[in-house]
């Protein structure tokens, strides 16, 4: 059991230096399950409104509304993962990535 202890430690120091990286990697990969989705439904929602508007629309929507959640959520997504310790960083991120490699396949 020490072993498996010492391996989460020895991650979690490793994966200190990334926690940017590894949170911008969150983001993204919810989006991507959950872009899809949302694009759907606000298509459905805008249906009956003229090209222009549409399009002006997903712009803001893809451009702006994706693009701010990366740049802003990400920052404080690192920082929340930055609170954890050693012993429970990497089973944390461990859990996360395998929820959302879940997330993933029932979205599918």
């Amino acid at each position: 059991m020490e072993l498996i202890g010492d391996l989460f430690i020895n991650l979690s120091h490793w994966a200190r230096g990334y926690l940017s990286e590894i949170a911008l990697a969150i983001m993204a990969t919810l989006m991507v399950i959950y872009g899809a989705t949302l694009n759907r439904t606000i298509k459905r929602n805008i249906n009956q409104l003229n090209f222009v508007l549409r399009t002006a629309i997903f712009i803001l929507v893809c451009a702006i509304g994706y693009g701010a959640s990366l740049v802003l959520l990400s920052p404080l997504l690192a920082q929340t993962l930055g609170h954890f310790n050693n012993e429970t960083l990497s089973p944390v991120l461990l859990l996360i990535f395998i929820l959302m490699g879940f997330l993933a396949d029932r979205n599918n």
